[in-house]
Protein backbone atom coordinates (compact mmCIF):
# COMPACT_ATOMS: atom_id res chain seq x y z
CA UNK A 1 0.00 0.00 0.00
CA UNK A 2 0.99 3.66 -0.23
CA UNK A 3 1.62 5.81 2.85
CA UNK A 4 3.01 9.29 3.55
CA UNK A 5 5.94 9.17 5.96
CA UNK A 6 7.60 11.90 7.94
CA UNK A 7 11.16 10.64 7.46
CA UNK A 8 12.68 13.39 9.58
CA UNK A 9 11.97 17.02 10.34
CA UNK A 10 11.50 18.81 7.02
CA UNK A 11 11.31 15.64 4.91
CA UNK A 12 8.18 13.80 3.77
CA UNK A 13 7.98 10.89 1.34
CA UNK A 14 5.37 8.68 -0.28
CA UNK A 15 6.34 5.06 0.34
CA UNK A 16 5.14 1.69 -0.90
CA UNK A 17 4.88 -0.49 2.22
CA UNK A 18 3.18 -3.70 3.25
CA UNK A 19 -0.43 -3.49 4.34
CA UNK A 20 -0.45 -3.61 8.16
CA UNK A 21 -1.74 -6.72 9.94
CA UNK A 22 -4.04 -6.01 12.91
CA UNK A 23 -3.03 -7.28 16.33
CA UNK A 24 -5.63 -9.32 18.25
CA UNK A 25 -7.16 -6.16 19.75
CA UNK A 26 -7.03 -4.04 16.58
CA UNK A 27 -9.07 -3.20 13.51
CA UNK A 28 -7.63 -2.87 10.02
CA UNK A 29 -9.29 0.22 8.54
CA UNK A 30 -9.38 1.23 4.88
CA UNK A 31 -8.99 4.99 5.14
CA UNK A 32 -11.74 6.99 3.43
CA UNK A 33 -10.44 10.41 4.45
CA UNK A 34 -7.87 12.00 6.73
CA UNK A 35 -7.70 15.73 7.45
CA UNK A 36 -4.53 17.79 7.19
CA UNK A 37 -4.32 19.48 10.57
CA UNK A 38 -2.14 22.42 11.49
CA UNK A 39 -0.39 20.02 13.85
CA UNK A 40 0.76 17.98 10.84
CA UNK A 41 2.49 21.09 9.49
CA UNK A 42 4.01 21.75 12.93
CA UNK A 43 5.31 18.16 12.92
CA UNK A 44 6.82 18.62 9.49
CA UNK A 45 8.59 21.80 10.63
CA UNK A 46 9.79 20.25 13.91
CA UNK A 47 7.62 22.59 15.99
CA UNK A 48 5.80 19.71 17.69
CA UNK A 49 7.48 16.50 18.92
CA UNK A 50 6.99 13.24 17.01
CA UNK A 51 8.74 9.92 16.44
CA UNK A 52 9.89 9.65 12.81
CA UNK A 53 9.93 7.78 10.57
CA UNK A 54 6.16 7.63 10.98
CA UNK A 55 3.06 7.93 8.82
CA UNK A 56 1.33 11.18 9.75
CA UNK A 57 -2.44 11.73 9.92
CA UNK A 58 -4.56 11.67 13.07
CA UNK A 59 -7.96 12.91 11.79
CA UNK A 60 -9.15 9.80 9.98
CA UNK A 61 -12.17 7.60 9.40
CA UNK A 62 -12.83 4.66 7.16
CA UNK A 63 -14.26 1.20 6.62
CA UNK A 64 -13.23 -1.82 8.69
CA UNK A 65 -11.62 -4.40 6.44
CA UNK A 66 -10.58 -6.96 9.06
CA UNK A 67 -10.57 -7.39 12.83
CA UNK A 68 -8.19 -9.07 15.26
CA UNK A 69 -9.06 -12.28 17.05
CA UNK A 70 -10.14 -10.59 20.31
CA UNK A 71 -12.24 -7.80 18.75
CA UNK A 72 -15.92 -8.17 19.64
CA UNK A 73 -17.70 -4.85 18.99
CA UNK A 74 -16.76 -4.34 15.34
CA UNK A 75 -16.82 -6.31 12.14
CA UNK A 76 -15.75 -5.92 8.54
CA UNK A 77 -17.83 -3.43 6.57
CA UNK A 78 -18.52 -1.04 9.44
CA UNK A 79 -17.53 2.62 9.20
CA UNK A 80 -15.44 3.89 12.10
CA UNK A 81 -13.71 7.00 13.33
CA UNK A 82 -10.52 6.69 15.32
CA UNK A 83 -9.55 8.54 18.49
CA UNK A 84 -5.81 8.79 17.90
CA UNK A 85 -4.78 9.49 21.50
CA UNK A 86 -3.95 6.26 23.33
CA UNK A 87 -3.57 6.66 27.10
CA UNK A 88 -1.72 4.07 29.15
CA UNK A 89 -4.41 3.77 31.84
CA UNK A 90 -1.75 3.26 34.52
CA UNK A 91 -0.06 6.59 35.27
CA UNK A 92 -1.16 9.10 37.91
CA UNK A 93 -2.97 11.32 35.39
CA UNK A 94 -4.90 8.41 33.91
CA UNK A 95 -5.95 7.37 37.42
CA UNK A 96 -7.23 10.91 37.95
CA UNK A 97 -9.30 10.61 34.76
CA UNK A 98 -7.11 13.13 32.91
CA UNK A 99 -6.20 10.80 30.08
CA UNK A 100 -5.22 13.65 27.76
CA UNK A 101 -2.36 14.39 30.17
CA UNK A 102 -1.17 10.76 30.29
CA UNK A 103 2.57 10.54 30.96
CA UNK A 104 2.86 7.73 28.38
CA UNK A 105 0.46 9.05 25.74
CA UNK A 106 0.88 7.50 22.30
CA UNK A 107 -0.80 9.19 19.36
CA UNK A 108 -1.67 7.58 16.05
CA UNK A 109 -0.14 9.72 13.32
CA UNK A 110 2.53 11.09 15.65
CA UNK A 111 4.11 8.19 17.55
CA UNK A 112 2.68 5.29 15.52
CA UNK A 113 1.57 5.10 11.90
CA UNK A 114 -1.49 7.14 11.07
CA UNK A 115 -4.11 7.88 8.46
CA UNK A 116 -2.24 9.39 5.51
CA UNK A 117 -2.22 5.90 4.03
CA UNK A 118 -4.49 3.45 2.31
CA UNK A 119 -4.86 1.45 5.53
CA UNK A 120 -4.31 2.06 9.24
CA UNK A 121 -4.57 -0.19 12.29
CA UNK A 122 -6.70 1.04 15.16
CA UNK A 123 -7.05 -0.42 18.68
CA UNK A 124 -10.64 -1.47 19.32
CA UNK A 125 -10.85 0.77 22.39
CA UNK A 126 -10.04 3.79 20.18
CA UNK A 127 -12.73 3.04 17.56
CA UNK A 128 -16.21 4.54 17.39
CA UNK A 129 -18.89 3.46 14.95
CA UNK A 130 -20.34 5.79 12.33
CA UNK A 131 -23.36 5.06 10.16
CA UNK A 132 -22.82 4.10 6.53
CA UNK A 133 -25.46 6.68 5.61
CA UNK A 134 -23.31 9.74 6.35
CA UNK A 135 -21.00 11.33 3.80
CA UNK A 136 -17.86 9.21 3.45
CA UNK A 137 -15.61 12.21 4.16
CA UNK A 138 -17.44 13.52 7.20
CA UNK A 139 -15.94 11.11 9.71
CA UNK A 140 -12.58 12.87 9.33
CA UNK A 141 -14.03 15.78 11.32
CA UNK A 142 -14.69 13.74 14.47
CA UNK A 143 -11.21 14.25 15.92
CA UNK A 144 -11.07 18.06 15.60
CA UNK A 145 -14.66 18.27 16.81
CA UNK A 146 -13.77 16.16 19.86
CA UNK A 147 -10.96 18.61 20.70
CA UNK A 148 -13.38 21.52 20.35
CA UNK A 149 -15.87 19.79 22.64
CA UNK A 150 -13.24 19.61 25.39
CA UNK A 151 -12.58 23.34 25.06
CA UNK A 152 -16.30 24.16 25.17
CA UNK A 153 -16.72 21.91 28.21
CA UNK A 154 -13.92 23.78 30.01
CA UNK A 155 -15.44 27.14 29.08
CA UNK A 156 -18.65 26.49 30.97
CA UNK A 157 -20.88 28.33 28.51
CA UNK A 158 -24.33 28.99 29.95
CA UNK A 159 -27.60 29.80 28.21
CA UNK A 160 -27.48 33.46 27.27
CA UNK A 161 -23.68 33.70 27.30
CA UNK A 162 -21.73 35.86 24.89
CA UNK A 163 -18.80 34.31 23.01
CA UNK A 164 -15.98 35.54 20.81
CA UNK A 165 -14.16 33.10 18.52
CA UNK A 166 -10.79 34.24 17.17
CA UNK A 167 -9.85 32.37 14.00
CA UNK A 168 -11.95 31.18 11.09
CA UNK A 169 -10.32 27.83 10.44
CA UNK A 170 -11.93 24.48 11.05
CA UNK A 171 -11.58 24.77 14.84
CA UNK A 172 -13.10 28.22 14.96
CA UNK A 173 -16.02 27.28 12.71
CA UNK A 174 -16.74 24.15 14.76
CA UNK A 175 -16.60 26.17 17.99
CA UNK A 176 -19.10 28.67 16.57
CA UNK A 177 -21.57 25.84 16.12
CA UNK A 178 -20.86 24.27 19.51
CA UNK A 179 -21.20 27.62 21.28
CA UNK A 180 -24.67 28.10 19.83
CA UNK A 181 -25.60 24.53 20.79
CA UNK A 182 -24.40 25.25 24.33
CA UNK A 183 -26.78 28.21 24.60
CA UNK A 184 -24.70 31.24 23.64
CA UNK A 185 -26.96 33.92 22.18
CA UNK A 186 -24.23 36.20 20.84
CA UNK A 187 -21.28 34.66 18.99
CA UNK A 188 -18.76 36.92 17.24
CA UNK A 189 -16.15 35.43 14.89
CA UNK A 190 -12.92 37.30 14.15
CA UNK A 191 -11.12 36.42 10.91
CA UNK A 192 -9.61 38.21 7.93
CA UNK A 193 -11.23 35.97 5.33
CA UNK A 194 -14.49 37.35 3.98
CA UNK A 195 -15.56 33.89 2.79
CA UNK A 196 -15.03 32.46 6.27
CA UNK A 197 -16.94 35.33 7.85
CA UNK A 198 -19.91 34.68 5.58
CA UNK A 199 -19.71 30.94 6.27
CA UNK A 200 -19.56 31.57 10.02
CA UNK A 201 -22.72 33.64 9.82
CA UNK A 202 -24.48 30.80 8.00
CA UNK A 203 -23.34 28.41 10.74
CA UNK A 204 -24.63 30.49 13.65
CA UNK A 205 -22.33 33.47 14.25
CA UNK A 206 -24.40 36.52 15.11
CA UNK A 207 -21.65 38.91 13.94
CA UNK A 208 -18.20 38.80 12.36
CA UNK A 209 -15.24 41.16 12.34
CA UNK A 210 -12.33 41.63 9.96
CA UNK A 211 -9.27 42.36 12.14
CA UNK A 212 -7.64 44.14 9.21
CA UNK A 213 -10.29 46.87 9.37
CA UNK A 214 -9.31 48.42 12.70
CA UNK A 215 -8.48 47.62 16.30
CA UNK A 216 -10.43 44.50 17.21
CA UNK A 217 -10.47 45.16 20.95
CA UNK A 218 -11.86 48.69 20.54
CA UNK A 219 -14.47 47.57 18.02
CA UNK A 220 -15.77 44.87 20.34
CA UNK A 221 -15.32 45.92 23.98
CA UNK A 222 -15.75 49.71 23.76
CA UNK A 223 -18.94 51.22 25.09
CA UNK A 224 -20.28 51.45 21.53
CA UNK A 225 -18.75 48.14 20.42
CA UNK A 226 -20.38 44.84 19.53
CA UNK A 227 -20.00 43.45 23.08
CA UNK A 228 -19.33 46.35 25.44
CA UNK A 229 -16.98 45.22 28.17
CA UNK A 230 -16.10 42.00 26.36
CA UNK A 231 -17.48 38.47 26.10
CA UNK A 232 -18.20 35.91 28.81
CA UNK A 233 -16.02 33.42 26.91
CA UNK A 234 -13.32 33.99 24.31
CA UNK A 235 -11.91 31.09 22.27
CA UNK A 236 -8.47 31.56 20.74
CA UNK A 237 -8.46 29.23 17.73
CA UNK A 238 -5.88 30.86 15.47
CA UNK A 239 -2.70 29.69 17.17
CA UNK A 240 -0.89 33.04 16.83
CA UNK A 241 1.02 35.02 19.43
CA UNK A 242 -0.95 38.20 18.72
CA UNK A 243 -4.33 36.49 19.09
CA UNK A 244 -3.33 34.71 22.32
CA UNK A 245 -2.34 38.11 23.72
CA UNK A 246 -5.59 39.58 22.42
CA UNK A 247 -7.91 36.95 23.91
CA UNK A 248 -7.90 38.13 27.56
CA UNK A 249 -8.35 41.74 26.42
CA UNK A 250 -11.60 40.68 24.72
CA UNK A 251 -12.81 38.82 27.82
CA UNK A 252 -15.30 40.44 30.17
CA UNK A 253 -14.77 40.81 33.92
CA UNK A 254 -15.05 37.38 35.50
CA UNK A 255 -14.95 35.72 32.09
CA UNK A 256 -12.76 33.00 30.62
CA UNK A 257 -10.34 32.93 27.71
CA UNK A 258 -9.82 29.42 26.29
CA UNK A 259 -6.65 28.69 24.32
CA UNK A 260 -7.43 26.10 21.63
CA UNK A 261 -4.94 27.17 18.95
CA UNK A 262 -1.56 25.42 18.78
CA UNK A 263 1.53 27.64 18.69
CA UNK A 264 5.07 26.45 17.94
CA UNK A 265 6.59 24.85 21.04
CA UNK A 266 9.11 27.67 21.62
CA UNK A 267 6.68 30.57 21.10
CA UNK A 268 6.35 33.11 23.95
CA UNK A 269 3.53 35.59 24.58
CA UNK A 270 3.13 38.64 26.82
CA UNK A 271 0.31 39.06 29.31
CA UNK A 272 -0.46 41.64 31.98
CA UNK A 273 -1.05 39.78 35.27
CA UNK A 274 -2.40 42.87 37.03
CA UNK A 275 -5.15 43.26 34.44
CA UNK A 276 -6.07 39.58 34.70
CA UNK A 277 -6.16 39.82 38.49
CA UNK A 278 -8.05 43.09 38.63
CA UNK A 279 -10.75 41.82 36.26
CA UNK A 280 -10.54 38.19 37.49
CA UNK A 281 -10.15 36.90 33.96
CA UNK A 282 -9.35 33.22 33.73
CA UNK A 283 -7.07 31.73 31.07
CA UNK A 284 -7.77 28.07 30.37
CA UNK A 285 -5.78 25.84 28.04
CA UNK A 286 -7.51 22.95 26.28
CA UNK A 287 -5.47 19.94 25.20
CA UNK A 288 -6.78 17.04 23.09
CA UNK A 289 -10.08 15.24 23.54
CA UNK A 290 -10.50 13.38 26.85
CA UNK A 291 -13.70 11.29 26.68
CA UNK A 292 -15.25 13.48 23.98
CA UNK A 293 -14.71 11.44 20.80
CA UNK A 294 -17.93 9.45 21.17
CA UNK A 295 -19.93 12.65 21.53
CA UNK A 296 -18.21 14.06 18.45
CA UNK A 297 -19.10 10.94 16.48
CA UNK A 298 -22.73 11.26 17.54
CA UNK A 299 -22.87 14.94 16.55
CA UNK A 300 -21.39 14.16 13.13
CA UNK A 301 -23.59 11.09 12.61
CA UNK A 302 -26.77 12.99 13.47
CA UNK A 303 -25.89 15.97 11.27
CA UNK A 304 -26.21 18.29 14.27
CA UNK A 305 -22.82 19.77 13.37
CA UNK A 306 -22.40 20.88 9.76
CA UNK A 307 -19.09 19.84 8.18
CA UNK A 308 -19.59 19.63 4.41
CA UNK A 309 -18.85 23.34 3.77
CA UNK A 310 -15.66 23.01 5.84
CA UNK A 311 -14.05 20.84 3.14
CA UNK A 312 -11.89 23.15 1.05
CA UNK A 313 -10.46 20.48 -1.25
CA UNK A 314 -9.55 16.81 -1.46
CA UNK A 315 -6.21 15.41 -2.57
CA UNK A 316 -4.89 11.91 -3.20
CA UNK A 317 -1.85 10.42 -1.51
CA UNK A 318 0.28 11.50 -4.48
CA UNK A 319 -0.52 15.14 -3.75
CA UNK A 320 -0.44 14.83 0.03
CA UNK A 321 3.29 15.39 0.48
CA UNK A 322 3.08 18.81 -1.15
CA UNK A 323 -0.20 19.68 0.61
CA UNK A 324 1.21 18.86 4.07
CA UNK A 325 4.60 20.51 3.57
CA UNK A 326 3.16 23.73 2.14
CA UNK A 327 1.51 26.49 4.18
CA UNK A 328 -2.27 26.41 4.16
CA UNK A 329 -3.66 28.11 1.08
CA UNK A 330 -5.47 31.40 1.52
CA UNK A 331 -9.05 30.74 2.57
CA UNK A 332 -8.37 27.06 3.28
CA UNK A 333 -10.51 25.52 6.00
CA UNK A 334 -9.73 21.82 5.80
CA UNK A 335 -7.97 19.83 3.09
CA UNK A 336 -8.74 16.11 3.21
CA UNK A 337 -6.43 13.38 1.98
CA UNK A 338 -8.59 10.77 0.23
CA UNK A 339 -6.44 7.69 -0.57
CA UNK A 340 -8.86 6.41 -3.21
CA UNK A 341 -8.25 9.45 -5.46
Amino acid sequence: MKAVFLEEVGKLSLRDVAKPVPQPDELLVRVEACGICGTDRHLFLGEFPSRPPVTLGHEFAGIVEAVGSSVSAFQAGMRVTGDPNIACGRCAECHRGRVNLCHNLQAIGIHRNGGFAEYVTLPEKQAFALPLTIGPLHGAFCEPLACCLHGVDLAGIQAGSSVIVIGGGVIGLLVVQLARLAGATRVVLVTRSEAKRRLAESLGATATINPSSGDVVDRIVADDGLLPGGADVVFECAGLRETVEQAPLLTARGGTAVILGVLPSDQKVEIEPFDLLFREVGIVTSFLNPFTHRRAAELIASGTITVEPLISRTVGLGEAVDAISSPAAGGEIRTLVVPSL
